[in-house]
């Protein structure tokens, strides 16, 4: 019997020292530019990745983020180079050699136009009137590239959102969609108030639903038991009054309401 008890102390006070070395890792995470969501250009490294740190601080774990483009950091990931990549869009065709997170930041995508356009639209079929700026390098949804590939409307593809402003703001486009907190932040760091003064948002979204996620490879053993430890540190990090407070740390031109993103 004493044997017993003694085996089954140890069996706890290994199971202890693993679950402490657990709870100390530091998680290597691959990320990309998407200010002010993901940046290396702010202290806290942006709005997502400061929900992905909290979330998994509150489990125990400590986070380093590298920056690297969007495409290399997915593929190394997914060979299990990384621990994880943050934060992505739920693309089902992109997801399965993933574990897939709880959703960290909802993000608004929205159209932005010019004042002197009237636009208005209920259905991608509205854009036909007007020239458009895309993103070379966004999904936005798979209907807008559709109808833009098929000359439904008229396009100009750019490399970036601060070149779709600047074409707005030269009447060269009429209309951009973009995600609100990145036209904010595009907008208070490279053009004036005056210029944004020239620019709205129609506040009907693109999509209700545009989450974005952590992905950690199925590739590494450990990411299954992660994944279910960053969902936990997430749900307490948004029941708590942080988590809102994280989301409001970008300042959109006013008359431009309802800017936050959300859970």
């Amino acid at each position: 019997m004493k044997s017993m008890r003694s085996y089954v102390v140890l069996a706890f006070a290994m199971a202890a020292s693993l679950s402490v070395l657990a709870q100390t890792q530091t998680l290597k995470i691959a990320t990309g530019e998407l200010p002010p969501y993901m940046t290396a250009a702010r202290a806290d490294q942006g709005i997502s990745l400061s929900v992905v740190r909290r979330a998994f601080e509150l489990v125990g774990y400590k986070v380093e983020f590298t920056f690297l483009p969007w495409s290399r950091a997915l593929a190394e990931t997914r060979l299990g180079k990384w621990d994880a990549t943050a934060a992505w869009g739920n693309n089902p065709e992109r997801n399965p050699p993933f574990f897939v997170s709880d959703n960290v930041v909802t993000e608004k995508w929205v159209f932005v136009y010019r004042n002197a356009v009237k636009f208005r639209w209920n259905s991608l079929a509205d854009l036909k009137p007007y020239r458009v700026a895309l993103i070379q390098d966004y999904t936005y949804t798979p209907e807008i590239w559709t109808m833009a590939n098929a000359g439904d409307f008229k396009s100009d593809k750019l490399p970036n959102d601060a070149a779709a402003i600047k074409m707005l703001l030269l009447d060269r486009v009429d209309v951009a969609p973009m995600e609100r907190n990145v036209a904010c932040d595009v907008l208070q760091k490279n053009f004036t108030e005056a210029d944004a003064a020239k620019l709205s948002v129609d506040p009907k979204q693109m999509i209700d639903t545009f989450t974005s996620h952590v992905l950690l490879p199925r590739s590494l053993a450990e990411s299954a038991n992660r994944v279910v430890d960053f969902n936990a540190g997430l749900k307490k990090l948004k029941a708590s009054p942080e988590y809102a407070k994280l989301l409001s740390q970008v300042k959109c031109p006013s008359g431009w309401s309802g800017t936050a993103a959300g859970k």
